[in-house]
């Protein structure tokens, strides 16, 4: 199967990230749903292919994602190509989900966080439904045998993106979800409140040497809380820089600040000064969500090449 066949006949379909509306445009055009038409929260809700009556299944998510993160590109349309690893969970069997006179059926559950597909092992975008919310889509790191990795964060050094934005914007995401972006500090939120989860911090330098941070807990309180991080104990390889014993430094524990809404306990406001929304105290060992001059501690202090958080349930606690 492949994707020119198997939406020839389609224009377009939306994809909702956090508060963008991330496309994946077909060969006959540009069109869409709004935002209007998106899921009330609790409501199971579902996409639609604008010629017909096609419930955005997973199944039929996979006819348009590839298999691996697309080039590098700003946000935008996301290109259909064919997805070969994947395969139908039971209740797909026997339909075709790229044939509009076979359409697959609904999930009945969709899953809470990529921990949750167990049916497919290949890297993509899929839709996930936190417990009480509408779906969202997610990228999912599924290339390992373990339980999968939902991807809150994706940053290069040479990203098209502005990492300078407003709370509103941090709070419902941003970005292309195949290459860089953030998820969204209200969808982070939903998802780690679910279960207790664990996070993992990867980190490139300037060399394009690897190194990782894990920490055993990850959770944020709500937004009238600040969204505020509470990091479990560290192991890893690239140094425990997101709890620092440095107060001016730390990350755990601190509120999310962004440039209209300084929540750090510096007396200016770190997310203006150093352009990217985080958890600031006064001012950081880590800045990820930068244009340019990513930080780990001593890792790499502004020349990283590459960063992504991802976060999965914990093992134990």
């Amino acid at each position: 199967m492949t994707a020119g066949s198997s939406i020839h006949d389609f224009s377009m379909i939306y994809l909702h990230l956090g508060g963008v509306l991330l496309r994946a445009q077909g060969e006959d055009g540009v069109q869409g749903r709004s935002e209007e038409s998106l899921p009330a929260e609790g409501d199971q809700g579902s996409g639609a292919c604008i010629s017909t009556d096609v419930p955005l299944t997973r199944s039929w998510l996979s006819c348009l994602v590839p298999s691996s993160p697309a080039p590098h590109r700003p946000a935008g349309p996301v290109s259909p190509s064919s997805h070969p690893g994947n395969t139908q969970p039971e209740h797909l069997k026997g339909t075709h989900p790229c044939n509009p006179e076979h359409p697959p059926k609904a999930p009945e559950v969709w899953p809470k966080d990529c921990s949750e597909i167990t049916w497919n092992r290949v890297s993509g975008v899929f839709v996930i439904q936190p417990t009480g919310f509408h779906q969202i889509v997610v990228y999912c790191d599924l290339n390992s045998t373990s339980e999968g990795w939902t991807v809150l964060q994706r940053n290069r050094h040479d990203t098209q993106i502005t990492w300078a934005e407003s709370w509103s914007t941090y709070k419902y995401g941003f970005g292309n979800v195949q290459d860089d972006y953030w998820l969204g500090t209200e969808y982070i939120y939903r998802i780690a409140k679910q279960k207790v989860y664990q996070v993992r911090f990867v980190i490139h330098d300037s060399s394009g040497t690897m190194k990782y941070a894990d920490y055993n807990l990850f959770g944020l309180e709500d937004e009238s809380n600040g969204y505020r991080l509470r990091l479990g104990s560290y192991t890893g390889t690239a140094g425990d820089a997101m709890a620092p014993n440095n107060p001016t430094t730390v990350h755990d524990n601190m509120k999310f600040s962004a440039k209209d809404l300084d929540q750090d306990t510096y007396g200016g406001n770190c997310a203006s000064s150093y352009e990217g929304g985080w958890w600031y105290s006064a001012c950081h060992s880590v800045r990820l969500n930068v244009k340019g001059s990513i930080t780990w501690g001593s890792f790499c202090s502004g020349n990283c090449q590459a960063s992504a958080i991802l976060i999965k349930p914990a093992s134990h606690c």
